[in-house]
């Protein structure tokens, strides 16, 4: 089972790079590596959504603790963020289409 999370995440992953490479393509300027841009991007968002989970944790008072005993590889929380930057470039062009 943690396998298969693996590699829906790993896919996720290279699904989302691809994506945010492809919107990239459409900017002004020409960076010098999409795909590093696009990767540190990925990084960056889950970082920010990381950390903007933490602090509504810990300002509602929700323990930490309570996922400790699971059977997860990575803290959920990661998890959870890693996810919502994977699906952002996919809800901005959804959201981009609706617009017109």
């Amino acid at each position: 089972m943690q396998a298969l999370g693996v590699v829906l995440l790993a896919v996720g992953i290279v699904i989302s790079v691809r994506e945010r490479k492809y919107m990239m393509m459409w900017r002004s300027e020409p960076k010098s590596n999409p795909f590093a841009t696009a990767l540190s991007q990925l990084v960056g968002t889950a970082g920010g959504i990381y950390l903007s989970l933490e602090l509504l944790f810990s300002f509602l008072k929700i323990p930490e603790n309570w996922w400790t005993e699971t059977i997860f590889i990575v803290e959920p929380l990661a998890a959870i963020s890693l996810l919502l930057a994977i699906l952002q470039p996919f809800g901005l062009r959804a959201w981009i289409r609706l617009r017109k």
